[in-house]
């Protein structure tokens, strides 16, 4: 196995070599010697190693578990989610103050957006499905992850991926597709990821020694398959040069604005709720020491969630030149989601029955039960934006944007926040965190982040809606869209004062966890003080 391994990155550096050589554009040459320092250091790294894939971080433990490479992912997890938040910090300064995108077309709004929702989405969140699937698969079927160096491939090869696309961005290579931003080449790059990203956890499930599959595996898996077709589907281009960066897509027309929001609809619906919620299904169970409320409940809302969201994308083109049928389609399966994720988010929240006095006294638990609340509002809010009379409010303007953040934040930051610090301490041999008390620093710092940023963005959104549908008597706009621009100035700053505090959330617990590997104990007084008997 090591020998084919060999020899394929040996291939993966000559083929990167060759694109550089005969490169047409200064993407694909930077682009082609990335792949070449990959897979030769890929390769070095393989061979110093000596054939050792990862042993158990559990000596105690019974089953030989590869957590090296869930260590890894937790790193990257935590690295990425910083960049990515200062990112997004950067660009919603850029709104309020434009002299901050300095005169330069690599630090400019439209080349650093993309790279902050990639950063966030792909490379923060990317790693935290990868990284916890792989430790929930293991443990959930009691068996060593599949494919020995595959795994490896998986974590390393998609953050090579993550480095290309941003790269690609800041170097003004895009596509220019919502969540599809990279080039052709870099997408079959992912796409080979992928695939052994799905070998790996089939052939885990396959060597289970449990013979019951559990539920956030089906999440997992359904994330997993459904990203892949989306992904293959969405991207179909035909590059004007091998060796060039420019492609164009395959579709064209009301067509392709179809399939783009059928993808990027669904890369919300199975990339950002389906796979957390196989997070969900693990996690908060065991931070709650309690079993999942309704198993068989858990089972109604996976099979009701992926049927109904893969409809739910054209919501996005209300109003465009896609046929009438097709959008109230896609609104009335957007209403119908609001049963399976609100049944979802009670699952998880009742899981702490007989359990809620643990919100006193454990931070992390704190964590994972808010993000929970983020999931139900952003669920609801969601198929209510998606009726057409509310969409011709809410479209377009920042109403949307404090949507998304409400739920990529509040949900899916949240719960990925739980799960690092349950893995922490576990992946260290560490007794427990560093610091309960910087948890729950973090717990208020991103909360009132998140509040910040969403009510001011609700706020200024249905302001800028209203605004731009105003007429005066003579039936003339009332408002020039520059004086739409000018108004949203306090609200802008409003919304990098919540990021702001949600990114300094973010530093706070990754020094926690790095305090946590190092092995240090804060030697603080105990979180919760037992309350003292009443004075006779």
């Amino acid at each position: 196995m090591n020998v084919i391994t060999m020899l394929a990155l040996g291939l993966g550096a000559v083929l990167g070599l060759f694109l550089s050589m005969n490169a047409v554009d200064s993407g694909i040459y930077f682009h082609g010697m990335l792949l070449v320092v990959f897979c030769v250091g890929f390769a070095f790294w393989i061979w110093k190693r000596n054939g050792n894939t990862g042993g158990p971080a559990d000596p105690n433990s019974v089953v030989d578990y590869n957590d090296d490479i869930i260590r890894l992912g937790l790193i990257l997890s935590v690295f990425w989610g910083v960049i990515g938040f200062l990112v997004g910090l950067t660009i919603a300064l850029q709104l309020a103050f434009p002299v901050l995108n300095l005169d330069l077309p690599w630090t400019t709004f439209g080349r650093l957006r993309p790279l902050h929702t990639s950063a966030v989405i792909f490379a923060f969140g990317g790693n935290v499905l990868i990284c916890t699937s792989f430790w929930v698969v293991q443990r959930t079927c009691r068996a060593r992850i599949a494919g020995g160096w595959a795994p490896w491939f998986v974590v390393l090869g998609y953050n090579l991926f993550i480095v290309l696309a941003a790269t690609g961005y800041v170097l003004g290579i895009t596509q220019s597709k919502e969540y599809a931003e990279p080039e052709w080449y870099v997408d079959i790059w992912l796409t080979i990821v992928w695939v052994v990203y799905l070998l790996v956890f089939l052939g885990t499930l396959r060597r289970r020694k449990e013979p019951h599959i559990y539920v956030a595996n089906w999440f997992y898996l359904a994330f997993i398959i459904t990203v892949a077709m989306l992904h293959i589907v969405n991207n179909l281009a035909m590059p004007v040069s091998f060796f060039g960066a420019k492609s164009y897509i395959l579709w064209s027309g009301v067509q392709d604005a179809l399939i783009q929001w059928w993808y990027g609809h669904n890369a919300v619906g199975f990339f950002l709720t389906a796979g957390f919620l196989g997070i969900m299904y693990y996690f908060v169970p065991k931070q709650a020491e309690r079993p999942i409320y309704s198993y068989r409940l858990s089972i109604v809302h996976f099979w009701s969630l992926i049927f109904l969201y893969i409809w739910a994308g054209p919501h996005h083109l209300h109003y465009t030149a896609l046929p009438d049928w097709a959008q109230t389609i896609g609104m009335t399966f957007s209403i119908m989601l609001w049963m399976p994720s609100w049944g979802g988010m009670i699952n998880g929240l009742m899981t702490l029955s007989g359990a809620w006095d643990k919100l006193r006294t454990d931070p992390v638990l704190r964590i994972l039960t808010i993000s929970l609340a983020f999931y139900g509002m952003s669920t609801f809010e969601g198929p209510l934006m998606a009726i057409k009379s509310v969409n011709a409010l809410s479209h377009y303007t920042d109403w949307t944007i404090g949507h998304v953040h409400s739920g990529a934040l509040g949900w899916v930051g949240m719960v990925s926040f739980g799960a690092i610090y349950f893995l922490a301490p576990k992946l260290y041999n560490r007794e427990r965190l560093y610091s309960l008390r910087l948890v729950s620093t973090h717990f208020w710092l991103a909360t009132i982040g998140i509040v910040l940023y969403a009510s001011s963005m609700w706020v200024s959104g249905i302001m800028q809606g209203l605004m731009w549908r105003a007429y005066d008597s003579l039936g003339f706009l009332e408002y020039s869209f520059a004086e739409t621009v000018a108004a949203m100035f306090p609200f802008y700053v409003i919304r990098a004062l919540g990021g702001g505090v949600f990114v300094l959330g973010s530093i706070v617990m990754a020094y926690n966890v790095y305090r946590t590997a190092r092995g240090d104990i804060r030697d603080e007084k105990p979180y919760i003080t037992a309350p003292q008997p009443a004075q006779a």
